[in-house]
């Protein structure tokens, strides 16, 4: 199917109509065991479900056809993706290059977990190759990459740091979670490894938590499905039912998650109780031209500062009422919080604290005359 375009693979790639009923939908295998035909003579390769089971093998199929890899690896979490990922790529003493932007939660991960198995990590501006290339060491394994950037919508150019990483022998990691496959497909761009949360844009629906990894090399995709399978941090299959449902709308969702932000950030360019806003899509933005060059569009996610301070940055969060204030993104519904104090304050008084007046937006799919309206009045 790999020359058909995207929407099509978003509906069809590994759902093949049900066998025994014809069931347009691959069924929910709500089952832990299989029958075997004879000791050791599975069927279809099933077991038991840490290892395999059709609904998420259904999942894996897509998520690997939609990102052009030759493998894709569904989890329970993003941040179980992540961990798997680490714990196959690294050894103690390993080092690890992230972003100065990072997630929270991935920081988190490097700063109190990763860092106890005796693995070393420093920060570099990822759309600075020049800042990455100076943090490389002799024990470098991975560049860690997201781009747009959470929660600053930073962008890197992925096909230059491919070529940063390769020179220098490592792997290139790119969390694709802001852009989605349908926007960006950093495989192709020369990375080695994708990371999803599948909680976000892919599920689509704030209904279910999951992660995915893809990569185009097979002998690491059977390394990561090894550590899958010997780790456990599996999607179950109803997980991965609704991760798929997703999928299917995730084209139009992501047209219209993008238009609306867009008019989003013109509004709070404008504004005058806005001091900076932070949008790939507006020609002011220090990555706007490399964002054009490697994505579809410019996605759902804008962030912005406002005069006044932390104090006044809260209010404008405890006013809105169309956007829910809430942690998380990537749903139909649009979402306000305060990443100080919500999605990152785990990096506050580190190299990735951000800014304390700071203001992060999930535009949904609503009328985006609705959302103007309910965001003019929180910030009146």
């Amino acid at each position: 199917m790999n020359d058909q375009n995207f929407e099509t693979l978003a509906i069809h790639a590994g759902q093949a109509a049900d066998p025994a009923t014809g069931a347009v939908v691959p069924p929910i295998y709500q089952v832990s065991t299989y029958k075997q035909d004879g000791v050791g003579a599975l069927r279809g390769g099933y077991e038991y479900s840490r290892s395999a089971n059709p609904t998420r093998s259904a999942l894996e199929e897509n998520l690997a056809a939609l990102e052009g890899g030759s493998r894709g690896l569904a989890f329970a979490s993003g941040l179980a993706a992540e961990d798997c990922l680490l714990r196959t790529l690294l050894r103690p003493g390993d080092h690890v290059v992230i972003p100065n932007d990072a997630y929270g939660g991935t920081f988190r991960l490097f700063s109190k977990v990763v860092e106890q198995w005796g693995v070393e990590w420093s920060v570099a501006d990822t759309s600075d190759p020049a800042s990455v290339r100076a943090a490389l060491r002799e024990r470098t394994r991975a560049i860690w990459v997201e781009t747009p950037s959470n929660p600053l919508l930073g962008i890197s150019d992925i096909a230059v740091l491919a070529d940063v990483a390769h020179t220098a022998g490592v792997r290139l990691v790119v969390d694709n979670t802001f852009a989605s496959p349908y926007l960006q497909q950093p495989l192709a761009l020369g990375a080695d490894v994708v990371v999803h949360s599948t909680t976000k844009y892919m599920g689509g629906h704030s209904d279910v938590i999951g992660g995915a990894l893809v990569t185009a090399d097979t002998e690491l995709g059977d390394q990561l499905a090894f550590h899958q399978n010997a780790m456990g941090a599996i999607a179950g299959p109803f997980d991965a039912w609704l991760v798929q449902r997703g999928i299917k709308t995730l084209a139009v969702r992501m047209d219209r998650h993008s238009a609306n932000a867009a008019r989003i950030a013109e509004l709070l360019t404008g504004h005058p109780a806005v001091t900076q806003v932070y949008y790939p899509g507006l020609p002011e933005h220090p990555g706007h031209e490399t964002a054009a060059k490697q994505m579809r569009s410019f996605g759902g996610m804008v962030s912005f500062q406002v005069a006044g301070g932390e104090e006044a940055a809260v209010r404008v969060c405890n006013r809105a009422q169309l956007f829910t204030l809430g942690e998380s993104l990537g749903g139909v519904e649009s979402l306000i919080e305060h990443p100080g104090r919500m999605t990152h304050a785990s990096a506050a008084g580190s190299a990735l604290e951000v800014p304390a007046d700071l203001i992060r937006l999930s535009v949904g799919i609503e009328s985006v005359d609705d959302l103007l309206t309910d965001l003019t009045t929180a910030l009146s």
